[in-house]
C-alpha cells in the first residue's frame, strides 16, 4: 500500500467524512489504477468488528424518500447513532449525466457531523443501485457509521436489487386507492420486510390509514418465509412532516434485525450477499476482458452489426464471440 492510501484509509477509521467522500470516489472510479488502490484499501479497512445495520429504502416518485430520510435521520442521530446515506439518482440514458440532488434535498442532515450523505450516479447498472454501493457501503461502516441506508433510484421490478445487499428493506408508498396498490409489482411487494404508507397527516391521514390496512392485508397473503418473525412482513403508517409513526417503523426494523441477527438469519444473509458480490464482479470482470484486447473488440463490433442489420441472431452472435475465450479455457 502506498504512503497516500495508507493515510487515506488512516483518516477513513479515524471516522474523517471528507476522507470517506474521497474513498468512495475512488472505489466507483474505473480507472485501473484506482481500482487496484480501492481495492487495496478495501483489504486494509475490513474490519468484522465495524458492522453497521443496512437499510435498503425504496418508494415510488414523489412519495417523500429523502424527507422521511432526514426526519428518520435526524431522529437516530440525536439518539446516539452515525447514519450514513447512501442516495442513488436515476442517469440519463442520453448524457449519462445525474443531478445528484438528494444532499440539498437532506440540508439539514447533511451539516449535522455525525451523518453522511453521499448521491451517486446509477450510471447503466440496473436494480436502482450504483455499481459501487456495496463497496460505499463497507467504507461507511470502516468509518464508524452504524446505520447505512441506501436510497434507491424508484420503485420498479428491478429495485429489488437492493435487497440482496442489505439487512431490512423498507417499501415507503403515499395514501393510494386500488388502482394505485395494483401499480405496485408483486416483486417488490414480496421483499418488502416493512411497508411504510408516508403523508399520514393533514387531510391525507384518513386515507393513509386505509391504504394501510389494504397493504397489511396483501402482505398477509403473499409471503412466508422462515427468515422473518411473527409480524413480518408489515405496514405502518408515518409522517416525515409531523413525524408521527417514526419511532415506531425503526423500532420494528431494529427489532426485525435483532431476531434475524440472533437466529442465525443475518449471518446467513450476508454470506449469501458475499457470494452473489462475488459473481457480479466476476461477470462484470469477464466483459472488461472481453472488452480490453483490440482484435476482439473488432470482433464483437462486426457481430454487433450483423445483429443489428439481422444477419445474425443474437443468440448466435454471442457464441461465436465466445467461442475463442471458451477454446482457450478448455486448452488451459
Amino acid at each position: 500500500m502506498n504512503n497516500g492510501t495508507e493515510e487515506l484509509a488512516a483518516r477513513v477509521a479515524a471516522g474523517d467524512r471528507r476522507a470517506l467522500a474521497r474513498a468512495i470516489t475512488l472505489v466507483e472510479s474505473t480507472r485501473a489504477d484506482h481500482r487496484e488502490a480501492a481495492e487495496t484499501l478495501l483489504d486494509r479497512l475490513a474490519d468484522p468488528s465495524r458492522s453497521a445495520l443496512r437499510v435498503g429504502l425504496s418508494g415510488t416518485p414523489g412519495v417523500g424518500k429523502s424527507s422521511f430520510i432526514e426526519a428518520l435521520g435526524l431522529r437516530l442521530v440525536e439518539r446516539g447513532h452515525r447514519v450514513a446515506v447512501l442516495a442513488v439518482d436515476p442517469s440519463s440514458a442520453r448524457s449519462g449525466g445525474s443531478i445528484l440532488g438528494d444532499k440539498t434535498r437532506m440540508e439539514r442532515l447533511s451539516r449535522d457531523p455525525r451523518a453522511f450523505i453521499r448521491p451517486s450516479p446509477a450510471a447503466d447498472q440496473l436494480g436502482g443501485v450504483a455499481r459501487r454501493t456495496r463497496e460505499a457501503m463497507a467504507l461507511c461502516e470502516a468509518a464508524g457509521f452504524d446505520v447505512v441506508i441506501v436510497e434507491t433510484v424508484g420503485v420498479g421490478q428491478s429495485e429489488t436489487l437492493v435487497s440482496r445487499m442489505t439487512d431490512v428493506f423498507a417499501l415507503l408508498l403515499a395514501p393510494a386507492g386500488g388502482d394505485e396498490l395494483q401499480g405496485v409489482k408483486r416483486g417488490i411487494m414480496e421483499i418488502a420486510d416493512l411497508v411504510l404508507v408516508n403523508k399520514a397527516d393533514g387531510e391525507l391521514a384518513a386515507q393513509a390509514r386505509r391504504t394501510c390496512a389494504d397493504y397489511a392485508g396483501a402482505l398477509r397473503l403473499m409471503r412466508v418465509r422462515d427468515t422473518d418473525p411473527e409480524g413480518i412482513p408489515a405496514a405502518r403508517t408515518v409522517s416525515a412532516l409531523t413525524g408521527d409513526g417514526l419511532d415506531e417503523a425503526w423500532a420494528t426494523l431494529e427489532r426485525l434485525a435483532k431476531w434475524r441477527r440472533e437466529n442465525g438469519v443475518l449471518a446467513r444473509m450476508r454470506a449469501a450477499q458475499a457470494g452473489q458480490w462475488f459473481e457480479d464482479e466476476l461477470r462484470a470482470g469477464l466483459m472488461a476482458l472481453l472488452s480490453a484486447d483490440p482484435g476482439l473488440e473488432r470482433r464483437l463490433a462486426d457481430l454487433r452489426a450483423e445483429v443489428e442489420a439481422g444477419h445474425a441472431a443474437p443468440a448466435a452472435a454471442a457464441r461465436a464471440a465466445l467461442a475463442p475465450l471458451a477454446r482457450a479455457l478448455r486448452d488451459a
